[in-house]
Formats: structure tokens, sequence, C-alpha cells
């Protein structure tokens, strides 16, 4: 007889742990998500990813072309200091 008491006790606390998990996750039934809202926050995740990832993009972009600049500058910098005068060439 004790074991079927705490069968039941243990079952019965499984269930309530089951039951407020499902409430916190879901909320009450009057509250809980339809799919249309579901589907509205993957849409605009889907769109702030690829925006952030659209910005990420172009940020490198940008630095990129301005790294080259930097370093196409120097590089005519560099070759103008070693080159000799006009007007010491033999």
């Amino acid at each position: 007889m004790p074991d079927q008491r705490d069968t039941v006790l243990v079952e019965q606390a499984k269930i309530q742990r089951m039951r407020l998990g499902a409430a916190l996750l879901y909320g009450h039934i009057p509250e809980r998500r339809t799919i249309n809202d579901h589907m509205k926050r993957l849409i605009g995740s889907i769109i702030v990813a690829a925006v952030a990832c659209a910005v990420c993009a172009g940020i490198s972009f940008v630095g990129q072309i301005l790294a080259d600049q930097a370093a196409a500058k120097s590089a005519t910098s560099t070759v103008r200091t070693v080159a000799p005068p006009a007007s010491e060439a033999p």
C-alpha cells in the first residue's frame, strides 16, 4: 500500500511540473500565440538578419576599398622617395 501512495505522489508531482512548464512556455490558454504570430516573428527575424548581413558586408567592402587606396597611396609615396632626383641622373 505505501508503494502506491508514493507512486501516486510522484506521478502527481510529475504532472504538476509538466503543467507548470507548459504554462511557462505557452502562457494561459487564452494567451497562447497563434501560428500567424509565430510566422510574423519568423519573417521579421529573417529580414533583420538579412539587413544585418548586408550591413556587415557593406562595411567590409568599404573598409577593403579604403585599405587598398591607402596601400596604393603609400606605395606611390615610397616609390617617389626612393627614386633619385632628375638632376642627379647621369
